[in-house]
This record gives C-alpha cells, sequence and structure tokens, in this order.
C-alpha cells in the first residue's frame, strides 16, 4: 500500500512539473520583442511610471490583439506585422525586477538583445510626452533598464524613452512617478503614446536609425516630419 501511495505521488510530481516547466503556448516564435516596462495592478494604471505599459495596451488595441498570455514572469501578445513575428510584453515583475521577464524570453527563443529587443520606459529628465530613442545607452537611473542590462548582459538594446517630467525635489521621485498625469499633462502624454507607438512600428520596418531620424526631435517635430 505504501508502494502504490509513493508510485501515485511520483507521478503527480512528474505532472505537475511537466506542466509547469512547459514550453510557452505561443501561436507562433517572435522574432523580435516589444517590452512596455510599468508595475502590475489597477493602483498602478495610470501612474507615470506606466507609460511603457500604455504603449503595449496602445499597440493591442489598435491591432485588436485580444486578450493577454502569461508567460514569462509578464503578460505577452502575438503580433505578426511588417513579416515579422513580434511579442509584446509587460513585465509583472514590478519594475525594478523587470529584468527577469526579458531574459527568460530572449533565452528561450534565443533571440540577440542588441537586434531583437525593444524597451519603452518612462524618463524623469525629459519633459513631458518628449520622445528619446537609442539603440545603446546607460540607463540614466531608471532601474527597469538597468535590470534589463544586468540580465541579458548589457545596455547595447534600443529603448524608447518617454518624458515624465521631474519633481521639485529629489525627496519626492517615488511619489511623483507613481502619481497620475496631471489634467493640462494628459493630452500631449495620449499623443507621445500614440507616437510611441508608431514609432514601434517603424522600428519593425525599418531599424533603429530612421526611429531615431524621426522621434528624437520632441513630439511636435515628430509630427511636423510625417
Amino acid at each position: 500500500m505504501i508502494f502504490g501511495e509513493v508510485v501515485v505521488i511520483k507521478s503527480v510530481v512528474q505532472f505537475l512539473a511537466r506542466f509547469f516547466n512547459a514550453a510557452p503556448k505561443n501561436k507562433m516564435k517572435p522574432d523580435k520583442i516589444i517590452v512596455g516596462l510599468g508595475n502590475p495592478g489597477a493602483q498602478y494604471r495610470a501612474t507615470r511610471h506606466n507609460v511603457g505599459y500604455m504603449v503595449i495596451d496602445e499597440l493591442v488595441a489598435r491591432f485588436a490583439l485580444g486578450a493577454p498570455r502569461r508567460q514569462f514572469h509578464a503578460e505577452t501578445w502575438d503580433w505578426q506585422v511588417s513579416g515579422k513575428n513580434v511579442m509584446l510584453m509587460q513585465p509583472t515583475t514590478f519594475m525594478n525586477l523587470s529584468g527577469q521577464a526579458v531574459a527568460e524570453a530572449i533565452r528561450f527563443y534565443k533571440l540577440d538583445p542588441k537586434s531583437d529587443l525593444f524597451v519603452i520606459c518612462d524618463d524623469l529628465d525629459l519633459p513631458v510626452a518628449k520622445l528619446r530613442v537609442r539603440q545603446s545607452a546607460g540607463n540614466g537611473g531608471q532601474k527597469g533598464l538597468k535590470d534589463i542590462g544586468a540580465k541579458v548582459g548589457g545596455q547595447d538594446f534600443a529603448r524608447l524613452r518617454i518624458g515624465i517630467g521631474r519633481p521639485a525635489s529629489t525627496n519626492q521621485v517615488v511619489d511623483f512617478v507613481l502619481s497620475s498625469f496631471r489634467k493640462e499633462e494628459r493630452d500631449e502624454i495620449e499623443l507621445a503614446i500614440k507616437d510611441a507607438g508608431d514609432a514601434v512600428v517603424l522600428w519593425l520596418e525599418k531599424g533603429i536609425a530612421d526611429v531615431m531620424n524621426r522621434y528624437n526631435g520632441g513630439v511636435a517635430a515628430n509630427r511636423a516630419t510625417r
């Protein structure tokens, strides 16, 4: 009887191991991964720190991508655009541990961060709604970028920063990034999120140089060049 119980328990353990270690059930293997950084949970949804999430939400709505899949410590969506298979990702590890989700996906699919990864995040040092695109740069104190760099082996990957402004005092930074945009800022930030979505599509179609040329002049300049 004891032997039989051991066999049953072993079978259950093996089943659970296979279940939790199973390969992600994507419809396709992604060629590129687009990551929007933020914090999970309704209380953070509209905060400055979550503009990366907002860009992913914009793309999901624009292309009618439906409900997310939960994998790699993230919510993800499959997307096909410009002849490429793309994974959209919102890490659910909270901002400071964003690299865990990104690194898991990059390694699983054997992608190269230098050419296959595009990260969108907030930036305290840019005016509200200004965009800045770089292929390789420091993390500028953005802890999500810092963690991604540490876990994928360096900061050489494309990133788009969206300005959220900066509080008057450094003592207010935590409360500031977790606050919502003021009423007078919302129209511009909504336009910047749409511009960031366009920048993602352009990166997939043309590459980082074209994105930098178009979007590093500021939001107004971005629209004037179209």
